[in-house]
């Protein structure tokens, strides 16, 4: 049996400036953070000739072309496998459609599996890079490559995102307390709504490549905080990070209507009132988990819980995508 895993990730700074439609023409810079939640794999020999694939359905199939699951399809054709008669299992600590990068921590834990059992070893640019082109240019998914690099790599990293599609990967450099301290007053609170960002950033995508200069401006706005996100970062000013934080939702829900809804509006209100320094809701938008930065958790926490919101604490990871069992 192999299982691997590969953690879900949190943006801290220029997400949405990784679509091609915007970093081949002004260069993305994305600051990401990989967190203590994963996408789970296991991959068996089956008893029988036959593909067996359990995710949120259950698929029993006699060869790759019948798979209805796109990822597991197309990483199964991507793996050339001389005996495709497998048992594949994906579970997940959190659900897709929340923003915490989902599928593309799923497709690096699968390929990551799939090379295990073809005993490839494979570096992290490697995989997120195959990752990359099954969901984007083979699925044609309107999407960016942030979510596949931090699944591969971990860590808190910042990624440049070049116009000739290369990605040069930065560590981030933060200090021992610095990092202890923005992992221990970062929390993640569940709105409740769970969604698909395909739609949302397809607009985005469509809008970039149309040059709507509205568009354009609030990406270069976002990048510009990126920069300024990982400044505060390494000089240890998580007061200036968390104002950042804040200013960078305030033009986030610029881009687009779907961003956000009154209810999520209601709430970051909440949170600022009750101790939020600063915070923005993860992903695309339009549901997921609100991430607020705050000195005064306990309150916090309280006021979220009696809203009715559910918290997940979580601690950083640096490991990426990884093999735990190879039996």
């Amino acid at each position: 049996m192999i299982m691997t895993r590969s953690p879900l990730r949190i943006s801290l700074g220029g997400g949405g400036t990784d679509l091609p439609s915007y970093y081949r023409e002004h260069t993305g810079f994305v600051i990401s953070a990989a967190i203590d939640k994963y996408v789970f794999i296991t991959v068996n020999q089956a008893f029988k000739p036959k593909l067996i694939l359990k995710y949120s359905k259950l698929e029993t199939v006699d060869c790759i072309n019948e798979v209805e699951h796109p990822i597991l399809r197309e990483a199964l054709r991507f793996a050339n496998l001389e005996s495709p008669h497998l048992e594949i299992v994906s579970i997940a600590d959190i659900p897709a459609g929340t923003g915490l990068g989902s599928s593309g921590s799923f497709t690096t834990a699968l390929l990551r599996a799939l090379h295990a059992l073809n005993k490839n070893l494979v570096p992290p640019q490697e995989l997120a890079e195959q990752a990359c082109n099954i969901e984007m240019n083979i699925l044609k998914e309107p999407i960016g490559k942030q979510d596949q690099y931090i699944a591969a790599f971990g860590g808190i990293t910042c990624f440049h995102f070049m116009p000739d599609d290369r990605v040069q990967v930065e560590p981030l450099r933060i200090s021992s307390e610095t990092l202890a301290n923005l992992e221990d007053h970062l929390l993640l609170f569940f709105t409740g709504y769970t969604r698909s960002a395909s739609e949302l950033l397809r607009d985005q995508d469509t809008r970039s490549r149309q040059k709507e200069g509205e568009m354009t401006s609030n990406l270069h706005m976002v990048k510009e905080l990126g920069y300024k996100s990982k400044e505060a970062l390494e000089q240890g000013d998580l007061g200036r990070f968390a104002a950042l934080m804040h200013e960078h939702w305030e033009n986030k829900k610029k881009r687009s209507t779907g961003m956000t809804n009154l209810r999520i509006n209601e709430l970051y209100d909440l949170a600022r009132e009750n101790g939020a320094l600063g915070g923005k809701l993860i992903g695309a938008g339009g549901g997921g988990f609100l991430m607020f930065y705050s000195e005064e958790k306990a309150r916090l926490r309280r006021v979220m819980r009696e809203a009715g919101l559910s918290e997940v604490r979580m601690r950083f990871d640096f490991t990426g995508a990884t093999v735990l069992t190879h039996s």
